[in-house]
């Protein structure tokens, strides 16, 4: 564990460089991060998660400037920068000719995914490392994202070189992804920035992707806990867990998502609350509360569809 200090974060950075793996907080969830311009760096994440190599990883920077020298962001897209970065958005976009990203950062596509992180320790890490950092969520590749350095640790921490401490996983969901399919603004992965919110800006709907992987987080089977979900329960069976989503019945057994349901904060504790109900299941199957499909429900309920897959 290295303390978020000065001293530390310069510590973290100088892994990076060396071409270490650092895990370290976001406002989405924790990231799994390697020198995104070093190959073998790079293959350290794929090994450390098990994560398959066709799935490609998310580039984080410091600035739209820094992404600007990488990419060529398309104005539909530069606009969605201007409006939502720093913050939980990633876009996929064309990779420039000759940078120097490490190919399995990209899986082999013509595109990237980058992101400028809200959190301010993120972006000191980035600027302690001097280069773009590619970093997953850090966790087993399919198991649930991890939310707190201790998530971080009960995974990772013997394949892993630091993890660095501080800061609050206030999202608590991945990034919101978006690219261009049909060069229309596509919903790649739902996430931390509301579909609803990006519409708005945009001005139009956005289209939903279909075909082949071409950014984190769309495998079928993925943020899976140990124990089995059951989803949109009315009320548990038998020996099932419990994970509500607004006042739990006492004879219920279990945690409660949000008992104002308040989406933001259901999606703040989803993974903690997951993580919380897997370590006591004891092999008990979990019975997930329906979740409202609008606003943060949308990613709420994919990613619960993918742990349940």
């Amino acid at each position: 564990m290295i303390a978020p200090d000065k001293a530390g974060i310069e510590h973290a950075g100088r892994i990076i460089q060396d071409g270490g793996l650092v895990a370290f907080p976001t406002e989405t969830v924790f990231g799994l991060g390697a020198d995104a311009n070093n190959d073998r760096a790079v293959a350290r994440i794929f090994e450390a998660k098990g994560r398959p190599s066709f799935n490609p990883l998310i580039v984080h920077l410091a600035s739209a400037a820094a992404a600007a020298k990488i990419a060529d962001i398309p104005p539909v897209l530069g606009s969605l920068a201007q409006a939502f970065w720093p913050g939980p958005l990633t876009l996929v976009t064309p990779l420039k000719p000759g940078a120097p990203i490490a190919p399995l950062v990209t899986a082999g596509l013509p595109t990237i995914a980058l992101r400028v992180p809200d959190a301010l320790l993120a972006r000191q890490l980035i600027d302690a490392a001097g280069t773009p950092i590619a970093a997953p969520s850090a966790n087993p590749s399919g198991r649930l994202s991890a939310t707190t350095a201790a998530h971080v640790a009960s995974g990772l921490s013997d394949r892993i070189d630091a993890i660095l401490t501080g800061g609050h996983c206030t999202v608590g969901l991945e990034s919101t992804i978006i690219g261009l399919q049909n060069d229309r603004p596509c919903l790649l992965r739902p996430g931390g920035l509301p579909v609803e919110t990006i519409e708005a800006h945009l001005g139009q709907k956005l289209t939903r992707h279909s075909g082949d992987i071409n950014a984190p987080g769309q495998l079928t089977s993925h943020y899976a806990p140990q124990s089995k979900l059951r989803l949109n329960a009315g009320a548990p069976r038998g020996s099932e867990l419990y994970l509500a989503f607004g006042n739990v019945p006492e004879a219920f057994k279990g945690l409660d998502l949000s008992p104002s349901k308040d989406l933001l904060e259901a999606a703040a504790n989803l993974f903690k609350f997951l993580h919380q109900l897997d370590d006591i299941a004891d092999k008990s199957p979990i019975a997930v509360a329906p979740i409202p499909e609008q606003g943060l429900g949308i990613a709420i309920n994919d990613r619960l569809r993918r742990a349940a897959a």
